[in-house]
């Protein structure tokens, strides 16, 4: 059995030497970073198949150790693989191997090469570090360590101003949520008296409804933030800035699906806590249908994937809210398969085409043909059209909405039926139609399409797996067959309506901005939620700074400023009776003793 630490280690090992051997052997160093997601693939496997994974003591090539020593006990760290440890590492590892291989031919012509795939190497090693840890304290920097390559990876082209502040933006907003998770981490160590996750779940029962709630929601905080869900999804779609594999790597499979990932590991403190479990189904649909909504008028083919990956996040935290948390993680499986398909396939039209705007491309599928079956393969899984893997696992995740809140349930269809829609929309203006753009677009060489044809099989296959996943996380695989019928007429309906809908191409967005108006402009600009967001920061901003000006400037500053005043006033008055003469010495010191005796005497009677 593979030991866990080298999952970790040799990814940092494998960064290190292709940053220090520099760009002239980076055409041979580049392929060492496919290396470290190969090991957490082989790792997650060989965990899998073999049946390890019961509960998260596991101990199947673990790692544990003592980090710092406190009053009140040691705070350990180490690594361990149960079931859902290894789902996540043959998640990492596909998107990241495949992501490696695409960027080989994508990133062929940019001088920092070393430095990008030292990064993507980083980034893996952060991200297995995180699935594995065996405590609070060793996810938590895990945890920032993604962030840190995340912000590198956005803000890869840092010359560009956009990538600069989308970088910053990403950071920040996420660092929100983190604050969160930090507190969570603090409150559950000063009640249990443990940062071990497998110690802090077995207290979970005992930490009544009000502490489990607030825990829990501290922990939802955290991976609202990293998963971009409503409102703190603000920083995603500007986080396309990155190279589009970056975006397939960290917005689509494995960063964002940290937060889900969170909350599926510390479980048994939200089932301590229904009002949690509203709040995360309340956000979770939220976030689902705005996002759909949203993504509906996009022109940029990354921005449309972005507000999709978004919605779907939503998804799975209404599963998570409905207590089905093995449904979500197998939507998480899934969607790494398509949706780092889809970005992986956008940015192989991006390659082809030159362009990002759905407006200038029309024409790809004649040719682009590759891309372009893997790409329909990708949406029609998006949509969840059957027999692709989309339909399975969004099946699951419908049916335990419906079941556990009927009125959650029908806010799912309908970002499910516009999930279809902007789904085909997208594939009618890039592929189908006639060329609109400038040049001669061409298919990608076999470096970037290789990667594709691989997501796309799996997209293709990984819903057979349904009983199989569900087995291997201790629950039961089951198709729920009216839900499924359900959801096939409702996203056969909107793949055939967004696909009829684009006949005439772009002319369809603005006889629509017409005749929806003001609605179709705000959801364009994402109901203006970034713009108040911005507004309440400014207003935060503002307000701090009035507040320093009264507090710091006037009280603070008057006090210290009053204290040196009176010091200067006492010192000039004493000054005088320094004179130099021996008779009123002599009179003061008599007089203080007088003084002295008198207080004595009258204490002591």
């Amino acid at each position: 059995m593979m030991p866990l630490w080298l999952v970790v280690v040799a990814p940092v090992a494998i960064a290190v030497l292709i940053a220090g051997a520099g760009s002239r052997p980076v055409r041979f160093t580049r392929w060492l970073a496919a290396a470290g997601p190969v090991l957490a693939l082989w790792a997650g496997m060989e965990r899998l198949l073999a049946g390890h994974g019961e509960s998260a003591a596991s101990t199947a090539g673990s790692l544990s150790a003592e980090w710092l020593v406190t009053a009140v006990g040691p705070l350990g760290i180490g690594l361990a693989a149960d079931a859902l440890a290894s789902v996540m590492l043959v998640v990492v590892g596909v998107v990241a191997t495949m992501v490696v291989v695409f960027s080989t031919g994508y990133m062929a012509d940019d001088p920092a090469q070393p430095r990008y795939f030292a990064l993507i190497s980083a980034f893996s090693a952060a991200m297995t570090g995180l699935v594995l840890s065996t405590s609070l304290l060793g996810l938590f920097v895990f945890w920032e360590l993604v962030g840190a390559c995340s912000y590198l990876l956005i803000g890869f082209w840092f010359t560009r101003p956009s990538a600069a502040r989308a970088a910053v933006k990403a950071f920040l907003v996420t660092r929100v949520g983190d604050v969160g998770l930090l507190f969570a981490l603090a409150v559950l160590w000063s009640q249990t008296g443990t940062v071990s996750i497998e110690g802090a779940l077995a207290a979970a029962a005992g930490l009544g409804t009000g502490l489990a709630t607030t825990v829990a929601l501290l922990l939802f905080l955290g991976a609202v933030g990293k998963s971009a869900q409503f409102p703190l999804h603000i920083w995603l779609p500007d986080a396309m800035e990155g190279p589009t594999p970056v975006s397939a790597l960290i917005h689509a499979a494995t960063m964002v699906a940290a937060g889900v990932f969170l909350v599926a590991r510390m479980w048994p403190v939200f089932e301590a806590s229904p009002t949690a479990q509203l709040v995360v189904l309340v956000i979770g649909c939220i976030t689902a249908l705005g996002a759909a909504i949203a993504a509906v008028p996009q022109t940029d083919i990354k921005r449309v994937l972005a507000y999709s990956t978004i919605s779907q996040l939503g998804f799975m935290f209404a599963a998570l809210g409905s207590g089905a948390w093995i449904a979500a993680i197998f939507h998480l499986t899934t969607h790494a398969a398509f949706k780092a398909l889809l970005f992986l396939a956008s940015g192989s039209v991006i390659h082809g085409s030159g362009t990002q705007d759905l407006r200038e491309m029309g024409g790809l599928g004649r040719v682009m043909p590759v891309t372009t079956a893997t790409w329909v393969i990708g949406v029609a899984a998006l949509a969840g059209l059957p027999p692709l893997a989309g339909f399975f696992s969004k099946d699951g995740v419908l049916d335990a909405v419906w079941v556990h809140a009927p009125a959650a349930g029908v806010v799912l269809f309908i970002a499910s039926a516009l999930t279809a829609f902007y789904s085909f929309r997208a594939t009618r203006l890039a592929f189908g139609g006639t060329w609109r753009g400038q040049g001669h677009a061409h298919e990608s060489p076999l470096s970037m399409t290789a990667p594709l044809v691989v997501l796309a099989t799996l997209a293709a296959a990984l819903g057979a797996a349904t009983w199989w996943f569900a087995e291997a996380l201790g629950g039961h695989g089951h198709l729920a067959l009216p839900i499924a019928i359900a959801s096939s007429v409702v996203a056969a309906g909107g793949a055939a309506l967004g696909w009829s809908a684009y006949g005439a191409g772009p002319a369809t967005d603005d006889a629509l901005a017409a005749r929806l108006g003001a609605l179709w402009g705000s959801a364009r600009s994402g109901f203006g939620v970034d713009a108040a967001v911005v507004a309440f920061a400014g207003a935060a901003e503002r307000a701090s700074a009035a507040a320093s000006s009264v507090l710091d400037g006037t009280v603070v500053d008057g006090v210290v400023h009053g204290v040196v005043k009176v010091a200067r006033w006492a010192g000039r008055e004493l000054n005088s009776l320094q004179s130099g003469e021996g008779q009123l010495y002599a009179a003061l010191v008599g007089a203080g003793a007088v003084l002295l005796a008198s207080l004595a005497l009258w204490l002591g009677r």
